[in-house]
């Protein structure tokens, strides 16, 4: 049942929804994972990795969001529960406890690589189903991927 009348047809929804979803749950995870690891950084660069967290948490939460009402939109109830989080994420668990900024920002980068290709994943699968939702996953793989390289550099490899 939908909420809303979508322009989409039945078959193109289901599509649109489940990679929107998956979108969702990926991006949830990051920023919960990316706020673990800022909570846990030390070490000499750890104002820089811990600010850079905090970033990664904010990009992830408002493409969240935008991911979110655009399943709303379509008629997709989105589902950013807790327990679906844990069960369909594609993301790694953070360390436990303090971490050094090297493995952080190892973790970070780990953590942005399954998401960026989860998402290129979805980028496929919703060209021809709704190239609206396409280019929001555009955009947002775009903004992982510029993290992602961001992350990679504080490593210098």
């Amino acid at each position: 049942m939908t909420a809303f009348k979508s322009p989409l047809p039945d078959a193109e929804r289901k599509i649109v929804g489940e990679a929107l979803q998956g979108a969702l749950v990926d991006l949830v995870d990051l920023s919960l994972v990316a706020k673990q690891l800022h909570w846990n950084v030390v070490g000499p660069r750890f104002r820089s990795v811990h600010l850079q967290l905090d970033e990664v948490v904010a990009l992830a939460r408002l493409h969240a969001d935008t991911v979110a009402e655009r399943a709303a939109a379509i008629g997709v109830s989105p589902d950013g529960r807790a327990k679906t989080v844990a069960d369909t994420s594609g993301i790694s668990t953070a360390p436990e406890g303090p971490c050094p900024d090297t493995e952080t920002v190892g973790a970070l980068v780990d953590a942005l690589g399954a998401v960026i290709t989860r998402m290129r994943g979805r980028i496929d699968a919703t060209a021809e189903a709704d190239p609206v939702s396409q280019d929001i996953l555009i955009g947002l793989t775009a903004d992982l991927e510029k993290y992602s390289w961001m992350a990679q550099a504080e490593t210098g490899s």
